[in-house]
């Protein structure tokens, strides 16, 4: 008897149908075929143990088992349900009418209980899409699954639930998550608080410039100085994300299976990879991509702490993600593309001893050793940096202060306000949605400038020396200034703040 049940596979974030066909003919024999990996082929070793245990068995038949499209390859022991229970239906110890009308998919134990699976938001969203009515998963990937809406997400803790459900038409508890209500509960309790900061007020305001932009932002300072502390506070003063941009970065976590027991992520990520991590995890790869630390700080913060220390090449493959805000890895039989639109923070020490800006240094290095130490880090990539800024260590009566500092909650209503007023301008350009994603179109556009600043701005130039990749940088870092204080246009104070995050491009920063 042939019989049809229904899995699926995941690519990059995407998720394909799998028809799994089971037929039991007269004979001996398991034959698996369909390109499946060691994994998929193990299956039938747990699944005989799992049916065992549970008063059923594989019949001594010849079981031949499909899985179309068959020139796609499948990888992972999330079918091993979806393969029980076609061989269930198909030597008729359980009842198989309405099998084809859900999406099975889960790994076994050997006693039968359920292990959770990757991918479990993408796989729902393409059930829903070609109108599965249920989908019946491991319990702890229920409350992702069950964000889609239009399909009926059943989580089980063991197989013999969905023989149950099958054939006696035991009802399975349905899963239901009010996405919106969760999604809402986060938002207001931030992990790391810019309040506890001390002291570092130039600072802070560099921060809310760059949250409020969407800017790329790198600190200078000596070890201690605060620079860690600061970017893990980042993400407390971003905007909340749209539902929409919560799904895709949760569909991104989901592939990696980072998001067990929990539903739509509402917090902004914040990746912090160490400086030894190979491009391949930075950007994503591997025999079977998967997605990098760029995709999965998507929407969100990724923190390069000691940029110099990077492997030169790492860094460098980060040029064309920070541009196109997507990543695209190609392997022989297909390509797969991530989003990758991330918020770059990055810290160094301005020597390698560390100590350069600091007038009280214990260590002092030549100015040959500090040109060897910043030559690490490319032109190109501080190019794509809009702010440069110097942090200097806290002095002792601001650390034994007892006020605290504005909370970041506070912080946070300026950022969105001024986010608002971007949306608004960039409403009708397709893929931009804050000013750090402007063009030079763009920029010639919504950054003119008066008589006075723009003399200013000659001025500066000429005299730091600035390049022209820093001109459209000021321009736009500018742009955002206004933007906070609510101005139509781009005045001279806004000129002459933005051009003093741009430390790095003056000419004799070593001395």
């Amino acid at each position: 008897m042939l019989i049809k049940v229904y899995g699926s596979a995941v690519f990059g974030i995407e998720a394909t149908t799998i028809v799994v066909e089971v037929n039991i003919d007269k004979g001996i024999g398991y034959h698996l075929v369909g390109l499946p990996d060691n994994a998929i082929k193990e299956s039938n070793f747990r699944i005989a143990a799992a049916l065992q245990n549970n008063g059923y068995r594989i019949p001594g038949k010849k079981i031949t088992i499909n899985m179309a499209p068959a020139d796609l390859r499948k990888e992972g022991s999330a079918y091993d349900l979806t393969l029980a229970i076609g061989i269930l239906a198909a030597s008729d110890q359980i009842r198989s009418e309405n099998i084809d009308k859900y999406l099975i998919m889960g790994e076994l134990s050997l006693d039968g209980s359920l292990q959770p699976i990757k991918g479990a938001l993408p796989i729902a969203i393409k059930a829903a899409e070609e109108s599965f009515e249920g989908f019946i998963l491991p319990k702890e990937n229920a409350n992702e699954a069950a964000v889609v809406d239009g399909l009926k997400v059943y989580g089980v803790d063991n197989i013999k639930e969905v023989i149950d459900f099958f054939d006696d038409d035991v009802p399975l508890e349905q899963t239901q998550v009010d996405t919106r209500q969760e999604f809402y509960d986060h938002l207001h309790f931030p992990e790391f608080d810019f309040a506890d900061v001390k002291g570092q007020e130039s600072i802070k305001r560099c921060m809310e410039i760059a949250a409020a932009g969407g800017h790329n932002i790198i600190l200078i300072g000596p070890p201690g100085a605060g620079k860690t502390m600061l970017a893990k506070r980042l993400p407390s003063i971003l905007p909340p994300m749209t539902l929409h941009e919560a799904l895709e970065t949760t569909k991104i976590h989901s592939v990696v299976g980072k998001v067990k027991n929990k539903g739509l992520m509402s917090q902004r990520p914040f990746r912090n990879p160490h400086h030894t991590i190979s491009s391949a995890a930075l950007v994503g790869g591997g025999s079977y991509p998967q997605p990098g630390e760029i995709s999965l700080s998507h929407n969100g913060v990724l923190f390069l702490d000691e940029l110099p220390e990077f492997e030169r090449r790492v860094l460098e493959v980060m040029r064309q993600p920070m541009e196109d805000r997507e990543v695209t890895i190609a392997r022989a039989q297909f390509t797969v593309t991530y989003p990758s639109s991330f918020m770059l923070v990055a810290s160094m020490n301005p020597s390698p001893g560390g100590y350069f800006n600091d007038p009280d240094a214990p260590v002092t290095s030549s100015p040959a050793e500090m040109q060897r130490y910043l030559g690490k880090i490319s032109g190109p990539l501080l190019d794509r940096i809009d702010i440069h800024i110097e942090v200097t260590p806290v002095p002792f009566d601001k650390l034994s202060e007892e006020r605290k500092g504005e909370s970041s909650v506070v912080i946070r209503r300026r950022v969105e306000t001024a986010r608002e007023i971007q949306t608004q301008r960039f409403e009708n350009v397709d893929g931009i949605h804050y000013n750090a994603q402007m063009g030079t179109k763009q920029i010639r556009q919504f950054c003119k400038l008066n008589e006075s600043s723009k003399n200013l701005l000659k001025d500066a130039m000429q005299r730091l020396n600035l390049s022209a990749r820093a001109y459209d940088r000021i321009l736009k870092v500018a742009r955002t200034i206004a933007d906070l204080e609510q101005s139509e246009n781009v005045v001279e104070n806004h000129i002459s703040e933005a051009i003093q995050y741009r430390s790095l491009d003056r000419e004799g920063w070593l001395g």
